[in-house]
Formats: structure tokens, C-alpha cells, sequence
């Protein structure tokens, strides 16, 4: 038979056996709610990438459940690290992380916040500022299910002097305020104003809006309900990101596949937990689904809803590295 012929018939036999997993997979992944996993096992083997010292980058595999995940470990008390919050120029204001990382030389980029992509140019849902410029300010409510609420939504935000933060903040003109707990929402239940009086000022470099917080003084502490996630996809199986930091002043930067035969998500407490699991005190889920990409050495490090592409986001958090002469 004609060596052409043969694999163009391999070519076709291979997607066949794909396309039959990915429908197998979407069968199973909707005859029922995926069970949650109160502990998870995962095997973390370090990553085989050049990055500079200060900066490591782990995998883990958990075959059973299926999963894959990448996490990045910052050491924050390296004076040659720093951390900042970017956000697109280009015109449609988005760019893939790599285009972030190609414009900026950072050596490590994860994306960012939520962002309406279907608005030329695109909007960021929240707080967003870089570089001491507040580029959008918080939205201070939302509508679910007919009925409006009030919100202070969890954000990632980095101090004047370069440290990281986490609280449920929201913005009153140009100022960010931030709170102890966000405001007590439920399903058929919202307060009727944010309480400016109660907050106290957030003195933050850059802050992007996210959520729901994951981890708050050392314990899982998923403000759902408060941030209203409720009855929206961001609480299912997703694609994650999720950032955190330690006590020993490390930044946790994590990426979890999904919608794919052999990673299938993680719902939100999952994320937690994982978070958790590297000794996170504060951690945040950010924007997830299609969007969770890490790059690191100029290449993609994960597999983006089982893409080798990547989607454009609006705002990622960038890892840089200057060495001191």
C-alpha cells in the first residue's frame, strides 16, 4: 500500500480514537454532578523548565480522578523577584499570556480577572489597577436571579512597598476600601448598600477583582454566597487559576486543567484544598474555564481546555525578575 496512504489512514484512526474520548468524556462529565473530593492525592514532580533562582515550577498528576496541574512557588523575600498586576494596550484591549510575557520580559505569567470579551474594546467585571492607575473600579452590584445585590468581591492586590494581599474590597471614586469580611449575601437575601464607613482604605500599587476568596487566615473560608457566585458556572467543575501566599512570604500561583479526558476540573473547595496543600494563609480563585493559562521561558506550560493555544485575556499577574548589579 502507498506509504501516503497509510498515514493519512493512521492520521484518521487517531482522531477517531480522540474524538470518541472526548465524547465518552462529555457523556460521563454530563450524566451527573461530578462528586467532590473532601482529600486529594496528587503526585508533584518538579518541572524540568529554566527559570531563575527564587522561582519554581511543579507538576502534579492525579490519575484517578483525572487531573493535571502546574504550580508555581515565588519566593517573595528574593530582592531580584518582583510582582505586578498588567493589563493589554493593544487596541481590543487583550492579548494571550504569551504576548504579555513577550511586551513585558516577565518570566512568569498567569492570567488575570474576569473580563467581557464581547465589548470592543474589552471590560474588565471589576476592580482593576496597575501602576498606581485605577483602570476600572469595582462594581458595586450585580443582579442574580432577579434581584439585585450588593457586593465586595475578593481581590488580589500588591502593596506600595511590593507586598501582596488579599481582601473583599470595592471602590467609592478613586479610592479602594477594603473589609474583614465581605458583605452578607445569600440566595433570596442581599444587603441594601456596601458599608463605606466600616471599610478601611486599601493602600494597593495594583489590584485586580476575582473571586471567591478560597483560604482566609490559614482555613478554607469559600465566600461564595457573599461574593454571589451562586447559580453561575464559576462554582461547577472548571479550569482553575488560583493565586495565594504564605507565611514564609511565598506566592503560590496555580493553573489546573479541565474539560478534558484526562484532567477534568476541580470545583472551587478542590481548589482550596490544593491551595491549601502548599500552606496558602490567603488565596483567591481568579479568572478560570478557557482562560487558565501559565507560561513560564516563553512557552505554555499547561493545555488551556485541551487547546495548544491560548485564549486573550485582559489582565494576567506577571513574575519578574531583575538582577541587582
Amino acid at each position: 500500500m502507498d506509504q501516503n496512504l497509510l498515514e493519512l489512514k493512521s492520521r484518521r484512526i487517531i482522531k477517531s480514537l480522540l474524538l470518541f474520548q472526548y465524547i465518552l468524556f462529555i457523556f460521563l462529565f454530563s450524566c451527573g454532578d461530578i462528586k467532590k473530593k473532601e482529600k486529594i492525592k496528587i503526585l508533584w514532580t518538579k518541572y524540568n523548565i529554566d527559570l531563575p533562582e527564587g522561582m519554581e515550577l511543579y507538576q502534579g498528576i492525579n490519575s484517578e480522578m483525572p487531573l493535571k496541574a502546574w504550580v508555581a512557588i515565588i519566593d517573595l523575600d528574593n530582592p531580584n523577584i518582583s510582582i505586578k498586576v498588567l493589563s493589554s494596550s493593544d487596541k481590543d484591549r487583550m492579548d494571550t499570556p504569551l504576548q504579555f510575557m513577550e511586551i513585558t520580559q516577565a518570566r512568569l505569567v498567569i492570567n488575570g480577572g474576569y473580563f467581557n470579551a464581547t465589548k470592543i474594546p474589552s471590560q474588565h467585571v471589576g476592580l482593576l489597577k496597575t501602576n498606581n492607575i485605577l483602570e476600572e473600579p469595582a462594581s458595586h452590584s450585580i443582579y442574580r436571579d432577579s434581584k439585585k445585590h450588593f457586593i465586595t468581591r475578593g481581590a488580589f492586590g500588591i502593596l506600595q512597598d511590593g507586598k501582596v494581599d488579599i481582601a473583599w474590597c470595592s471602590t467609592k471614586n478613586d479610592s479602594i476600601f477594603e473589609w474583614d469580611r465581605p458583605i452578607n449575601n445569600r440566595p433570596g437575601s442581599s444587603s441594601d448598600s456596601i458599608p463605606f464607613s466600616k471599610g478601611q482604605y486599601w493602600n494597593v500599587r495594583d489590584a485586580i477583582h476575582a473571586g471567591p476568596v478560597l483560604i482566609s487566615d490559614g482555613n478554607i473560608d469559600l465566600t461564595i454566597n457573599d461574593e454571589v457566585f451562586f447559580n453561575t458556572p464559576v462554582a461547577g467543575v472548571q479550569p482553575r487559576t488560583a493565586v495565594g501566599y504564605t507565611n514564609d512570604n511565598d506566592l503560590i500561583l496555580m493553573v489546573v486543567d479541565g474539560r478534558q479526558v484526562d484532567s477534568r476540573g476541580v470545583y472551587l473547595e478542590e481548589l482550596a484544598i490544593m491551595m491549601l496543600e502548599f500552606n496558602c494563609i490567603e488565596a483567591i480563585n481568579l479568572d478560570g474555564g478557557g482562560s487558565s493559562t501559565m507560561v513560564a521561558d516563553n512557552r505554555l506550560i499547561n493545555r488551556p481546555s485541551g487547546r495548544t493555544s491560548q485564549r486573550e485575556v485582559m489582565s494576567v499577574i506577571g513574575v519578574f525578575y531583575i538582577q541587582n548589579l
